[in-house]
């Protein structure tokens, strides 16, 4: 058999479940998923090795029409420029409706030389069933997708379809990461981006996309892993709001992010967290990259 290799870029519009497919498709969490938009703000690659493929999955920020923010501006040029990288995309709306940001994401792919698939995510929120047709049909005269398949990613409903047609686009080639491997993140990368995760659920809705995760300590002991973190955010105000009254919040915070560590390491974890104020970090390009945001 033919081996075949290749990286597919997930994109679409903030909150239409990239994050959540990438998960099921790989079949472990990777991303950290919420209800709120702009909740994935890297390039985070998921690698599935199959008997005749390897499918190297590129989970990205929404794009968006946002563009007062150094942080908005970068989260778009991420995803844009995972298109250029891209051997196969697939381009994901929601079942309910048809965003004007969803055309926004479709005509950054229109000139793009390469396969694209519409995976139509939600229809479990379809009551009726029966509007996919004509919205599948609407969809087919706007671009020329080598594939429309209806999905349910936070069922892992269609999933397996959706990766059987992403093979067979792929380009015959080697593996390009050991067959093993799952991602390109570090073990620092993903406890912070948990915690992150537990900050976006807990806190009020502006606050998540003022605070970003910095992991300053990591020592194995025999007993347990000692972890410390650091947890940024833009004013004073937001660091009272995050540790709440005598700490309840931030302590919330730490239990549930310390919970879903210990799974990820199967060892015991002692989380230390601390919340500092670097002002106005998501509007300045050298804040965003002393932060990892490059």
């Amino acid at each position: 058999m033919t081996m075949k290799s290749g990286f597919v870029a997930i994109i679409g519009r903030p909150n239409v479940g990239k994050s959540t497919l990438l998960n099921a498709l790989i079949g472990e969490k990777l991303s950290i998923t919420s209800p709120k938009p702009q909740t994935t703000r890297w390039q985070i690659l998921g690698i599935k090795t199959l008997t005749h493929a390897q499918i190297i999955y590129i989970d990205t920020p929404g794009l968006h029409q946002d563009h007062k923010r150094a942080m908005n501006r970068y989260l778009n040029r991420i995803a844009s420029s995972v298109i250029l990288d891209a051997d196969v995309i697939v381009f994901m709306i929601d079942a309910t409706r048809w965003h004007k940001e969803d055309e926004l994401v479709l005509e950054k792919f229109k000139d793009a030389d390469k396969p694209v698939i519409l995976a139509i995510n939600k229809i479990d929120l379809l009551d009726d069933k029966s509007v996919l047709l004509p919205l599948i049909n609407n969809l087919k005269d706007k671009f020329p997708f080598s594939h429309l398949i209806p999905i349910c990613a936070l069922q892992d409903k269609n999933t397996h379809e959706l990766e059987e047609e992403i093979a067979k686009l792929l380009p015959e080639g080697p593996l390009l990461f050991p067959e093993d491997q799952l991602t390109d993140k570090t073990l620092n990368f993903q406890i912070a981006e948990i915690i992150r995760e537990k900050l976006i659920n807990i806190t009020e809705e502006e606050l998540p996309y003022t605070t970003t995760v910095e992991i300053e300590q990591y020592q194995p002991g025999e007993k347990f892993t000692e972890i410390g973190a650091i947890i940024w955010v833009e004013r004073t105000g937001q660091k009272k709001i995050i540790i709440g009254k005598a700490g309840a919040r931030l302590k919330k915070v730490g239990i549930e992010a310390r919970r879903e560590i210990e799974k990820l390491i199967d060892h015991k974890v002692f989380l230390r967290l601390w919340v500092k104020v670097k002002e106005n970090w998501t509007d300045d390009e050298k804040a965003l990259k002393s932060l990892g945001y490059e």
